[in-house]
């Protein structure tokens, strides 16, 4: 009987990296199921629909402006630095959360935690899709939305054991077990995972990069298609910066030269000719993702059932949970065959499955179809949530994330995804703030809403998305090309019809 065969440690370190996504999921399904438990509402009493939003989404501005500054200190400290430097920040909002005494103290604990969710979690994606090849680079970057998954089932269940206690405990407990998690994954991630043989590189430090990729089991092929990327990578900033040619012998000093340089300019470099499409296409899904309505039922997913009909607290909560373990169940497909479905076809048809579902439970709630206790309405709303969650997690949950990392070049790739969750933060606040207002005003507006949201996004990418799953980076460099010719090809064409006549 031969020995079982060990996974190459590049796997090993993608899987330990994943784990980030673990805590934010279980924020985000604690977060909810705590805000409405009775110990909660009796210490910092009952809040209004604005209020209660601004509770659930203090969390997402501090988030949404540390990821701007996030890409920075990847590229200064290198990526496992960066992560665990992110989720010891997180760690202790978490602990403030579980000790406060104060709403004040509470909404102070999620900012931290914000802040250290903003550090981390984007740099979680770069970092595995830096150290992953090409060929199973998309099944090993859905890992942290497996993990988030995984994390949604974590916290509601938890909520749900320990909503029984009757103390205070039983909303301090889940902060206190996220707390600790974050603690141990943040000294684990400094001490374990070692740094991205593509950020040694950049720097200059060719045989530490070279000693990575050996510890880290990367064919000498699959090596050398990365190296021949990043050389891509920085000819094309070259380019765009009309610098004079450099000699072969002087290119690794150069490079670090060009990475030092880059790091302190990162900000404008993104906005350069050669990568602003890419920037502003990753800014744009990351928002829309969010503009899904996707976090709108994972923080309240216990207010929507119970406006669908589920008035017991326990009905409202086990349902909860078991949404998060329906998305948890799919993403595992998901996470197959990531390498084998398209991210533009995933994104626009996924799109048009989400917008339909939110049309279908805003027209029941527009026809006074939905009855709290009777009818087959509240059932088709029921069931029409489990069944958004799903398409979510086939399509734009695995695809878009992957999507805004790897369409950038290397010396941009940190801080382009940086910003693009910057502004997933921004939609994330906008969700979570709006969507207990709307749902208090109005019982169907915040479907349509969201509904048009992904209708719109879905034609757009349907026009501007290029595929990249399998591409290489040149492959991907010529499909933005050839867009951008095409866009200026159309408008010489036009401009004679819009010039104005003398």
């Amino acid at each position: 009987m031969g020995l079982v065969r060990q996974p190459p440690r590049y796997v090993v370190a993608c899987m330990l990296c994943s784990c980030g996504g673990l805590l934010f999921g279980m924020d985000t399904g604690i977060i909810g199921p705590v805000t409405v438990m009775k110990n909660f509402v009796s210490q910092f009493g009952s809040q209004s629909a604005t209020i209660h939003g601004l509770l659930v989404s203090s969390i997402l501005i501090p988030a949404a402006i540390s990821s701007f500054f996030a890409g920075l200190l990847a590229d200064k400290l290198g990526r496992p630095k960066a992560i665990s430097i992110g989720t010891l920040t997180f760690g202790l909002g978490a602990a403030l959360e579980a000790a406060a005494v104060h709403i004040s103290m509470f909404v102070v604990g999620r900012c931290i935690e914000g802040i250290g969710e903003g550090l981390y979690l984007g740099t979680l994606v770069v970092y595995i899709c830096e150290i992953s090849p090409t060929s199973v680079r998309g099944t090993l970057t859905t890992g942290p939305q497996l993990l988030i998954t995984l994390g949604l089932v974590i916290g509601f269940f938890t909520c749900y054991g320990t909503a029984r206690i009757g103390s205070s405990f039983s909303w301090r407990a889940p902060f206190l077990i996220l707390a600790s998690l974050a603690v141990t994954f943040s000294v684990v991630s400094w001490l374990w995972l070692p740094p991205s043989p593509r950020w040694l590189k950049l720097h200059g430090r060719e045989s530490e990069a070279n000693h990575v990729w050996d510890q880290l089991g990367v064919s000498q092929a699959e090596r050398e298609k990365v190296e021949n990327e990043a050389d891509r990578g920085t000819n094309l900033q070259r380019a765009s910066q009309d610098a004079p040619a450099i000699p072969p012998a002087d290119t690794s000093v150069s490079s670090a030269r060009s990475q030092d340089k880059s790091v302190k300019n990162k900000l404008f470099d993104i906005f350069s000719r050669d990568v602003r499409a890419r920037t502003a296409l990753a800014v744009f899904l990351m928002g829309m993702q969010q503009l899904s309505g996707i976090d709108g039922v994972l923080y309240y997913a216990p207010l929507l059932f119970e406006q669908a009909g589920l008035a017991s607290a326990d009905a409202s909560f086990f349902a909860s949970g078991v949404s998060a373990l329906v998305i948890f169940a799919v993403t595992i497909p998901a996470l197959i065959w990531a390498d084998k479905w398209g991210r533009r076809h995933s994104t626009v048809y996924g799109g048009i499955g989400l917008s339909i579902t939110m049309f279908l439970m805003g027209a029941l709630y527009a026809g006074h179809a939905v009855h709290s206790s009777t009818g087959a309405g509240r059932w088709v709303v029921i069931v029409s949530i489990y069944i958004f969650a799903v398409i979510y997690s086939l399509s734009w949950a695995v695809g878009i994330k992957i999507y805004a990392a790897e369409i950038q070049p290397q010396r941009t790739r940190a801080s382009a995804t940086s910003l693009a969750h910057g502004s997933n933060w921004a939609a994330n606040f906008l969700v979570a703030l709006t969507t207990p207002i709307l749902l208090s005003k109005s019982s169907f507006g915040a479907y349509f809403l969201f509904g048009g949201c992904t209708l719109i996004t879905a034609i757009i990418c349907a026009v501007f998305m290029p595929e990249t799953k399998g591409r290489s980076l040149d492959e991907i460099e010529e499909a933005f090309k050839s867009r951008s010719l095409r866009s200026q090809s159309f408008m010489k064409a036009i401009r004679p019809f819009t010039r104005k006549p003398e």
